[in-house]
C-alpha cells in the first residue's frame, strides 16, 4: 500500500492526516497517511528507511527550512521561497546511485534508494485564499513572523502586487518589531498576515501583540493558523470592524496541490 505522511514537531494541531484519510476513502485510493512526529529533521532518514512504501511527505513546523539540505532537488518556487512543505519521494535502482551525493543516499530494504524533491504549496494556497478579499486600498502588508511559512507568504504578496514588511519579536535589519507598530503604521499597512504560531491550539488565549485598537474596517487580517478556526487575533480584528480569515481554506488548497506534486 502506498503511504504518504507529514513530518513536524509537534503534530497535535495537524489536520493533514484526516484530510487525506477521508480523501482516500471517498475516492477509493488504496493508500494511507501517517504522522511522523520528529523533533530533529535528521530523523527523516530513519522515517524513509522504516517506511519504504512512502511516496510523499508534507513538511510543517519547525522543519520547512531545515529539511532543504537533505533534499536532492528543489522546484523553482521552493528555491525562490527558501522553504519546503511538500516532498516527492521517488525510488531509484541501484545503478543510479552515483548520481546522488554520498551524504544524501538512503538505501531501502528492497535494494533501491530514494530521491527527494522539495516543493512549496504554501504560495498557491495563500494567494488563492486571500485574493478574493483584496480591495484597491490594500497596497501594503505586515507579515507577522519570519519562519518558513512567512517566506512563501511574502513571495505570494509580491505576486499579488502588495508591498510587505516583516514584523519580528527582536530587532533585525529590514524588519520592524511589534513595539514599532503605531497608528500611523496601520494607516499605511492595511493587510496583516499572521505567519507565527501565536494563538494556535492549545495556546488559544494568545494573540500577536499588535495595537488592535488602531484597526478599522479598512483592514484585512489573515491568520495562517487554522486551529482554532476563530483565533483571538481574528476576534480582536473583527471587534474593530476588520475583515478576517483563517488558514483553513489555504490548508485545503495546499493539500490538493500536494497531491498533484506527488502524483503529477
Amino acid at each position: 500500500m502506498d503511504t504518504y505522511g507529514i513530518i513536524g514537531f509537534p503534530l497535535g494541531h495537524s489536520f493533514s492526516r484526516s484530510f487525506f484519510t477521508e480523501k482516500f476513502a471517498r475516492e477509493g485510493i488504496d493508500a494511507q497517511y501517517l504522522n511522523f512526529e520528529i523533533p530533529d529533521v535528521a530523523m527523516l532518514k530513519d522515517v524513509l528507511r522504516d517506511n519504504p512504501e512512502l511516496r510523499g511527505l508534507n513538511v510543517t513546523l519547525p522543519h520547512k527550512q531545515a529539511v532543504i539540505p537533505l533534499l536532492d532537488e528543489l522546484s523553482d518556487e521552493a528555491r525562490e521561497i527558501g522553504a519546503v512543505n511538500v516532498i516527492k519521494i521517488s525510488q531509484l535502482d541501484n545503478f543510479t546511485i552515483g548520481q546522488l551525493p554520498d551524504d544524501k543516499i538512503v538505501k531501502l530494504s528492497n535494494g533501491k534508494i530514494v530521491k527527494l524533491k522539495g516543493f512549496n504549496s504554501d504560495i498557491v494556497g495563500f494567494t488563492e485564499s486571500i485574493k478574493p478579499l483584496l480591495l484597491p486600498h490594500h497596497k501594503k502588508a505586515l507579515v507577522l513572523g519570519t519562519g518558513g511559512a512567512s517566506k512563501a507568504i511574502c513571495v505570494g504578496l509580491k505576486r499579488l502586487g502588495l508591498e510587505w514588511k516583516y514584523v519580528s519579536r527582536t530587532p533585525c535589519e529590514g524588519m520592524i518589531t511589534y513595539e514599532d507598530i503605531t497608528s500611523e503604521t496601520l494607516q499605511e499597512y492595511t493587510v496583516i498576515v499572521n505567519c507565527s504560531p501565536v494563538g494556535m491550539f492549545p495556546k488559544v488565549n494568545e494573540a500577536p501583540a499588535i495595537p488592535y485598537e488602531h484597526l478599522s474596517a479598512r483592514h484585512l487580517l489573515f491568520d495562517c493558523v487554522y486551529n482554532p478556526e476563530d483565533t483571538l487575533f481574528m476576534q480582536k480584528g473583527r471587534a474593530q470592524g476588520a475583515k478576517v480569515k483563517n488558514g483553513l481554506e489555504m490548508l485545503h488548497l495546499q493539500a490538493i496541490v500536494s497531491w498533484k506534486f506527488w502524483n503529477g
